[in-house]
């Protein structure tokens, strides 16, 4: 079963082709994945429209999450009734047109011991620089209650936690990666089975703030906060990147929003009209 409908896929291919869709035409999760990843842009209040952000960043995501490497073909495929494994595996990367995961579970770092339990046995974490530990069996993955989980965006973040210790310093952190992305749902499961509450470390931009909403804070409820640095007007206007800014027409029904910092930050990110991308806290 293809992972994509063929009636999304066939939308996507108009947007690849330079076109404006109305929005209405193809309503499905996976385009308000791609809206939240900044790939796609929906805008207008009334009559609201789809179309490419970032043409190459678009396909890039489709080889990369999705197998797809031509939709032209992936359409055609799909249309068949008699497929071949060879034009399966040209078209899909997937010789079975199915999708199958090797490893459940997801990544976790910390910079100090964190005594946690696993199928009721405790484990130390503590990764040595370098490494990271990979949790499988989630759902007998226990960790102290005082202990808050960081959800990080970027991978180059998560892998230099030890340059990013001066951000949380007054809380008992043990780090997640967002990353691989076909893991995530696996994270998400596991942060409704525990008590603990998470902070959302991620790039301050539009996209960020969406990834935020539409994977972490719809299923966490009050337990989810953006994680948002005192001086981040100042960093947003000395380092904020426009270019970010102006590729990323999002907008979010502030109504629905309760995070005063969140709000916040929103505003000042329009403000100056820039963006920050995270890495830059691990740098400074």
């Amino acid at each position: 079963m293809m992972k994509i409908p063929v009636h999304i896929a066939e939308k996507l291919l108009e947007l690849t082709q330079g076109k404006t869709l109305p929005a209405s035409s193809a309503k499905h999760a996976i385009i308000n994945e791609m809206v939240a990843e900044g790939l796609i842009e929906r805008k207008g209040r009334i009559q609201k429209t789809l179309s490419v952000v970032n043409m190459n960043a678009l396909v890039i995501y489709l080889q990369n999450k999705y197998s797809i490497n031509n939709l032209e073909k992936y359409i055609s495929i799909l249309h068949q009734k008699n497929i071949s494994r060879g034009a399966a595996t040209e078209v899909s990367g997937n010789s079975k047109l199915k999708n199958i995961r090797t490893f459940k579970g997801f990544l976790i770092n910390c910079y100090f011991p964190v005594q946690a339990t696993i199928n009721g046995r405790p484990i130390i974490l503590h990764p040595p620089e370098g490494t990271f530990q990979f949790i499988y069996d989630f759902e007998e993955f226990v960790i102290p209650q005082d202990c808050i989980v960081v959800g990080i965006e970027n991978p180059e973040n998560f892998r230099f936690i030890e340059k990013q210790k001066y951000l949380f310093n007054d809380i008992k952190p043990l780090f997640v990666s967002r990353y691989p992305q076909n893991q995530n749902k696996d994270l998400i499961k596991w942060l409704q089975i525990i008590p603990n509450n998470y902070i959302h470390f991620g790039d301050y931009d539009l996209a960020g703030i969406g990834i935020y909403l539409n994977e972490y804070k719809k299923h966490l409820k009050n337990r989810a906060t953006f994680f948002v640095p005192k001086n981040i007007e100042n960093l947003i206007e000395k380092h904020g990147n426009k270019s970010l800014y102006d590729n990323q027409k999002i907008n979010f029904n502030l109504q629905s929003i309760n995070e005063k910092s969140l709000l916040k930050l929103i505003k000042i990110i329009h403000k100056h009209k820039k963006c920050l991308e995270q890495e830059l806290l691990h740098n400074i």
